[in-house]
């Protein structure tokens, strides 16, 4: 059955013909690196930490040097860099739990990589589909979802305030929501940072809002999508071509 995920909307949204490029014609985009595999551990690590599973820093180091290990053969990687994480990833270990009890205090861990597969309204025969890397209640009777979410020093208030990267918790809660049979009101959103490299306070979680009028933004760009998608609408977004990291199509023969 056909599906789109949040990061296949956010690829659409970046620019139409990279979706096309990559998600249609299968050209491969990014193929990961060392920041990848160091968030992928690190994922690893929180998972364990919120299921009481007993977990310490030989396991981070195994499971990055794993994840490094199935890079792509063509990845040339940065050994230093490598080298770097593994004491980076030793500072974030320990302040994973102290954050989790200062932040919710008292709370029960209800799920963690919660599989979403719902349908989508007016979009017949296509799911949403993603994974909640954690949901927690609380005992005023809130349910929290959150996403685990690796960076160097942390985020600046562009990015804390960036709708497109707030609609991943909006659409998230609001196909959790419709999974669980959950009133929207008593469900909220919030981000975990893990910083690599930050002075101080290496785990930080923030609350993101995601109430009526961000989830009907973001379901109206979610049908935008969709019906481009399906009407094979490929038109090319001249901004994303140098803007921000630039596309590594531009000026190549995919994207002339």
């Amino acid at each position: 059955m056909p599906h789109i995920s949040y990061s296949e909307l956010k690829d659409w949204k970046f620019c139409p013909f990279y979706h096309k490029l990559t998600r249609v014609d299968k050209i491969d985009g990014f193929k990961g690196n060392e920041y990848t595999a160091f968030g992928t551990a690190m994922h690893s690590v929180c998972e364990k930490k919120l299921l009481k599973e007993e977990v310490n820093e030989e396991f981070f180091i195994e499971e990055l040097r794993k994840n490094i290990s199935e890079l792509d053969e063509d990845i040339e990687i940065n050994k230093k860099l490598v080298l770097d994480m593994m004491g980076q990833g030793k500072k974030i270990i320990p302040e994973i739990q102290d954050a989790l009890d200062e932040y919710f205090e008292e709370y029960e861990v209800l799920a963690v990589e919660m599989p979403l597969y719902e349908p989508i309204e007016n979009e017949e025969g296509y799911q949403f589909k993603g994974y909640i890397d954690a949901v927690v209640t609380t005992p005023d009777g809130k349910v929290h979802i959150f996403d685990w979410k690796t960076c160097s020093w942390g985020w600046d208030m562009k990015k804390r305030n960036d709708p497109i990267i707030a609609y991943q918790l909006t659409l998230y809660k609001n196909y959790f929501c419709q999974k669980m049979n959950i009133d929207q009101k008593d469900v909220e959103t919030h981000f975990a940072l893990l910083k690599r490299t930050a002075k101080k306070e290496n785990v930080e979680f923030f609350r993101i809002t995601s109430g009526p009028r961000k989830t009907e933004n973001a379901l109206k760009l979610l049908n935008t999508a969709l019906y481009n998608i399906k009407s094979k609408r490929y038109i090319k977004n001249r901004l994303s071509c140098t803007g921000g990291y630039g596309c590594k199509f531009y000026k190549t023969e995919h994207c002339p």
